[in-house]
């Protein structure tokens, strides 16, 4: 069955199974249904599909135990695929009583399995989450603006957005680092905001990440010591890197199909610039494409820590790059 995201709220938990797919790239408008669905505030717990196929009898176990101390279990399955088919199949026939579980998928196309699923069976709900419209995240800025009373032109809010991409969770991210810069008593202008939210047009920070990705040490302990990153730094650092981690995703996996280098990087779309190509190689070299994913998700974890810490947001992400910057990454 095919709800919108605006008709969250008809989501009958005893009719549906208690199975929903979530799919699309607007993660804050997904993050936004998932605290209605959880209403209760109980625990959430949260998978990787991988994770589950390496230990599927323990995960269904987790499932269909019962605990006294819950009114419910609420679990989140990250990345899920087609390939998650076969649990699904064996959690319908289970009594999934006091259990909601949200399969959350990127963009899933027509042809999807899984969405195909999800679309025809009633007793089961799809939701597809499409990226926000621009007046949708000018009002949801405003908001946020007008609540931390902080006072920016509309054409320096249009800037914010267009860097948005319709995801009401990055725009949250930028709006965060607006807040704050202005925490600390610095005057917000259109430069300000400009140098916040051009992630890549930071140059130390760009070099970082790179350096970070293509695991050249000397040069990350340099850029370290000779640039005093602030607080706001460190959320661009942990932006940058999530937005450079999936590009090299990508590469990472059209080498892995094509077994070369120079046609990976001249495929390149968009275009690597070529003062870019020689460190790219080296990311690519050092990356399998399931350790960039662990990367990824380890980055989104890490950027939450930091939210959350802002005070010791520089110990935690100077530990972040030194422990990855030595990992083992290629096998």
């Amino acid at each position: 069955m095919i709800l919108k995201s605006f008709e969250i709220n008809k989501v009958n938990q005893n009719i549906n199974n208690h199975l929903i797919l979530f799919y699309g790239k607007n993660e804050g408008l997904k993050n936004e249904a998932i605290d209605i669905l959880n209403k209760d505030k109980n625990d959430i717990l949260s998978y990787e599909e991988k994770e589950i196929f390496d230990n599927e009898n323990n995960f269904i176990e987790n499932i269909l135990s019962k605990s006294l101390f819950e009114k419910q279990k609420f679990i989140v399955i990250k990345r899920a695929t087609d390939k998650f088919l076969k649990i699904i199949e064996i959690l319908k026939q289970k009594n999934l009583d006091d259990t909601i579980i949200i399969l959350n998928s990127d963009n899933l196309e027509k042809k999807s399995k899984l969405r195909s699923l999800f679309e025809k069976d009633k007793k089961l709900v799809c939701i597809p989450f499409y990226p926000d419209n621009d007046q949708t995240l000018s009002k949801l800025a405003y908001n946020f603006l007008r609540d931390k009373k902080i006072s920016i032109s509309q054409s320096d809010i249009n800037l914010v957005i267009n860097k948005c991409n319709g995801d009401r969770e990055t725009l949250l991210n930028e709006l965060q680092k607006i807040e704050y810069f202005s925490k600390n008593g610095k005057k917000i202008n259109s430069e300000n905001i400009s140098k916040l939210i051009n992630l890549i047009e930071n140059h130390n920070i760009s070099e970082l990440v790179d350096n970070c990705l293509a695991q050249n040490n000397k040069k990350i302990i340099s850029i370290l010591n000779e640039n005093n990153f602030s607080n706001e730094d460190c959320i661009m650092i942990t932006r940058s890197f999530i937005i450079k981690a999936k590009k090299l995703l990508a590469l990472s996996k059209a080498f892995e199909i094509n077994k070369s280098i120079d046609l990976t990087i001249s495929s390149a779309k968009p275009p690597i610039f070529w003062k870019e190509k020689e460190i790219t190689k080296q990311q690519i070299y050092k990356w399998k494409p399931k350790n960039i994913k662990k990367l990824i998700y380890a980055l989104s974890e890490t950027e939450l820590q930091i939210k959350k810490n802002i005070n010791n947001s520089i110990n935690l992400i100077t530990d972040f790059i030194l422990s990855h910057a030595s990992a083992e990454t290629n096998n």
